[in-house]
């Protein structure tokens, strides 16, 4: 067409010179634009719906008075927080702004979540103790009894700082006792999983394993600020502190810090020292008191005697003397003595007297007369004899021969009569010899049962197990010693020890010194590996 004529406006999609986007490119594009601009922005927002997703990715909404910002936390992310968003908290949310192509909206991707202020922080915490309190964990019914003299004391805490030194001392102090340190982070994110894991840990230790299992726990941390104590405020070490069945101290930070472990423990220390006066009494104290108290039995004892020897001198006042007891009896011996002479004399003369007029009745002729009787009746049944005799043998024989019939029925019945019973006493004899071999035998194992628990008692209870255990025998001249002034004038001490004794004194040779064998892993002090340590 000619130069001179303009050409006919196009029809249809070609009237306008314009590129075309997709929805894909278009999307893209925003994308770029928004995160180029706002790759790194901090947010100050109210909280309003969180919704934690099955996957671990955080969803929740950053709002003012005029609008509102949809925001996500992904699940690393979301792990790492020292603190997780809560509906209704003021909230400072560091990240980037990205779009979700899928519903055409932008949204913020949270890499940290930080409350906005000081008061932010108080109502979390309120509202976290409300909820806690509502469940039961703050309930004084729940809270054990701390025991009076602990073997083994925990204390989970920094190996950094002056607390635990403090707690040390102040427990050397007093009365020495066994302690058990679980090193922990005190702040930061790390505080709240490490503190509740060591509570557990404590709580997991078997009763007669190789680690002692302690009698009491202290959770303890100098002060700081509210946000350096954060982690003691956190859900998972006040339910730790709840369900520990070993009576837990809580002592974090100073006398004007509160945190939520503080309602849920046993007993609240306002400072670390004072956690290690309540776990042990004053051992001095408590021996002024022994001895107090002994003084006490030993006059109450002395007076006791007094008064019984008293009342015994006052009961012999009212009964009457030996000499007038045996007054009236030695005067009626006397009596009798001077009577009984006489009373002899009197006697014999009777008795005399009787005799001869017996003897006067004694004649000749009369003793003649009884003899010539008497002779012809033993001549009268001396011939009678004879007949008497031979009808008493043959009396005797029928008697005999008819005892001999009965005599050998009889006989042969109890033959058989005694083999029937042999049979019968054989076979219960029998009988009553296997139970007596199975009863025998199953007393005999009873017995080596019940003496092989005694054996094992014996060893357990034994004083050798409890030198295994860091404690020594001290004997002098043979004698234990257990007590400083006896033990100060011996010029010589022999320790025993659980694997053999020792002698020490000026008078000794210096012992040769041993190389140190090296503590076995499981009971030594705490390596690398942040297992604990036994002091």
């Amino acid at each position: 067409m000619s130069d001179l004529f303009e050409d006919p406006e196009p029809q249809g999609d070609n009237r306008r010179n314009e590129p075309e986007f997709t929805v894909s490119e278009l999307s893209g594009a925003v994308k770029r634009s928004i995160e180029g601009g706002f790759s790194h922005v901090r947010v100050r927002g109210e909280v309003g719906r969180v919704v934690v997703a099955r996957t671990g990715h955080v969803y929740f909404d950053l709002k003012d008075d005029k609008a509102t910002l949809a925001s996500v936390c992904w699940k690393g992310t979301a792990s790492r927080l020292t603190v997780m968003p809560e509906e209704g908290m003021e909230v400072v949310a560091t990240g980037r702004l990205t779009t979700f192509a899928q519903q055409s909206k932008y949204q913020m991707v949270v890499e940290d979540v930080a409350p906005a202020g000081v008061g932010a922080l108080m109502a979390m915490l309120e509202k976290r103790r409300a909820q806690l309190q509502a469940e039961g964990l703050f309930d004084p019914a729940r809270k054990k009894q701390i025991p009076f003299l602990p073997e083994v004391i925990g204390v989970v805490t920094s190996l950094q700082g002056a607390v635990i030194r403090d707690i040390l001392h102040r427990l050397r102090d007093r009365f020495p006792r066994r302690v058990l340190i679980w090193p922990v982070a005190v702040q930061g994110k790390d505080c709240a999983p490490q503190v509740s894991a060591a509570i557990r840990g404590f709580n997991a230790l078997p009763v007669d394993g190789p680690i002692p299992r302690p009698d009491l726990l202290i959770v303890a941390r100098g002060g700081g600020s509210i946000e350096d104590l954060w982690g003691f405020n956190e859900e998972e070490v006040v339910r730790a502190a709840a369900g520990s069945r070993i009576p837990l101290i809580s002592a974090v930070g100073h006398e004007t810090d509160t945190t939520l472990i503080d309602f849920a423990s046993d007993r609240r220390a306002p400072t670390p020292t004072a956690a290690a006066e309540m776990a042990v009494p004053v051992r001095l104290d408590l021996l002024a008191a022994v001895e107090g108290q002994g003084a006490r039995l030993m006059r109450a004892a002395g007076q006791g005697v007094a008064l019984r020897g008293q009342r015994l001198r006052d009961l012999s006042r009212a009964l009457p003397r030996p000499e007038a007891l045996l007054a009236g009896p030695s005067q009626r011996l006397d009596l009798w003595s001077h009577r009984l002479p006489a009373a002899l004399r009197a006697l014999a003369a009777r008795r005399r007297a009787g005799f001869e007029r017996a003897g006067v009745r004694l004649q000749p002729a009369l003793l003649s007369r009884f003899l010539i009787h008497e002779r012809r009746m033993a001549e009268d049944r001396a011939a009678r004899l004879p007949g008497l005799l031979g009808q008493g043998l043959v009396r005797r024989r029928e008697s005999l021969g008819r005892l001999s019939l009965a005599l050998e029925a009889g006989f042969r019945r109890s033959l058989a009569d005694n083999a029937r019973a042999t049979t019968r006493g054989r076979e219960r004899l029998a009988v009553l010899s296997t139970r007596l071999d199975t009863g025998v035998l199953q007393r005999l194992e009873g017995v080596r049962v019940r003496l092989e628990a005694l054996e094992r008692l014996r060893q357990t209870l034994g004083y050798r197990e409890t030198l295994r255990r860091g404690y020594v025998v001290v004997r002098a001249e043979g004698q234990v010693v257990t007590s400083l002034m006896a033990a100060e004038p011996a010029p010589v001490l022999e320790l025993e020890f659980h694997d053999g004794k020792l002698l020490v004194g000026p008078a000794l040779p210096a012992p040769p010194k041993r190389r140190k064998k090296a503590p076995p892993a499981a009971d030594g002090p705490e390596g690398e590996d942040g297992q604990g340590t036994l002091l």
